[in-house]
């Protein structure tokens, strides 16, 4: 199991349930029809990650409008 940050479960349950509009194109037209189990938003050591694919050690992280965008 890799570790992870308790202190961020509660994080990534909310980044769950607000998911970007990017990260729900993703999720909803392809990710979620693999034939393996996709994570999403998970807790990884001090991280939390898009996407998950434990059986390939796969992460995927989605870019988006939340990047560009800053707080003047």
């Amino acid at each position: 199991m890799i570790p992870y940050n308790k202190n961020l479960v509660k994080n990534a349950q909310e980044l769950r349930k607000n998911m970007t509009p990017e990260e729900k194109h993703l999720w909803y037209d392809f990710l979620k029809k693999l034939p393996f189990n996709v994570r999403r938003q998970h807790n990884i050591e001090n991280y939390i990650v898009d996407f998950y694919i434990a059986e390939k050690k796969a992460v995927i992280e989605v870019d988006g409008i939340q990047h560009t965008a800053y707080i003047r």
